[in-house]
Order: structure tokens, then C-alpha cells, then sequence
């Protein structure tokens, strides 16, 4: 584990490992597998209807970031979900995919800073660090 990644929720005892949510189970599972960093969950409940988390994720480099959200878009479809839809993925150094009731920002790390999405939605809650 990166040491600049946060420790995971989706742990034994958490809902997330258990099924409520598994679609988040599985992009958090495909964004360790690929090795995405400082990956957070927010969940959305009472801050907006567009989806139900959000999850914020950095690639090294855009190459990386491109390759994490075209292998998050296969395992989405592979499981039988519709296709996300995805933005941002010719210049990769903010890729969005749109999956629903999870909705996944990749950046490139500079990018991610400058924009600090995790600041704007948490709405003074700490955002949860996943793995």
C-alpha cells in the first residue's frame, strides 16, 4: 500500500464488503488493482441526488490514468452493469466515469490539487479513505 493512501473501508463488518453497495465494492477493488492512489469515498446521501458516492482517485500520469478508467469501464460492462459513460479521456488529466450510482473522478495528481474535489463535497465531513 502507497503510504500516502488512506486506510480501506471496505472491510469485514462494512456494508461495502457485504453487498449493499457492490458496485462500489468492485470500482474500489479495480482502482487497487490497477493502482490508483489516494483513493476516497464520499458518500452523497443528503448532498445530492446525481448518485449515491463519489470516488476520487489519482494516476501517476495521464498514460495511467487513461489505462485505469478504460479497465474500470471493462469490469463495469464484464459485470453485467450498463456502459459508463466517460469524459476526459483524450487528454486523461481529469477522467470522469459516470456509472450510475458511483460516479469516479481520476486525475492526474497536480490536477487533483488544483481542483480539490474532496474539499468542495465533503462539506466539512472527512472523506472516507479506501484502498
Amino acid at each position: 500500500m502507497n503510504q500516502a493512501q488512506t486506510e480501506p473501508t471496505a472491510t469485514a463488518g462494512n456494508p461495502v464488503s457485504e453487498g449493499r453497495e457492490p458496485l462500489l465494492a468492485m470500482i474500489l477493488k479495480s482502482l487497487d488493482d490497477d493502482q490508483a492512489q489516494e483513493v476516497v469515498s464520499i458518500p452523497l446521501e443528503g448532498k445530492s441526488s446525481i448518485a449515491d458516492y463519489l470516488v476520487i482517485a489519482s494516476g501517476r500520469s495521464s498514460r495511467q490514468v487513461s489505462a485505469i478508467a478504460q479497465k474500470l469501464s471493462e469490469r463495469i460492462k464484464q459485470s453485467g452493469r450498463p456502459s459508463p459513460v466517460i469524459e476526459g479521456l483524450p487528454a486523461a488529466d481529469w477522467v470522469l466515469v459516470d456509472a450510475g450510482d458511483v460516479i469516479v473522478h481520476l486525475f492526474r495528481p497536480e490536477v487533483r490539487t488544483f481542483y480539490n474535489l474532496e474539499r468542495m463535497w465533503a462539506f466539512g465531513d472527512e472523506p472516507s479513505g479506501t484502498a
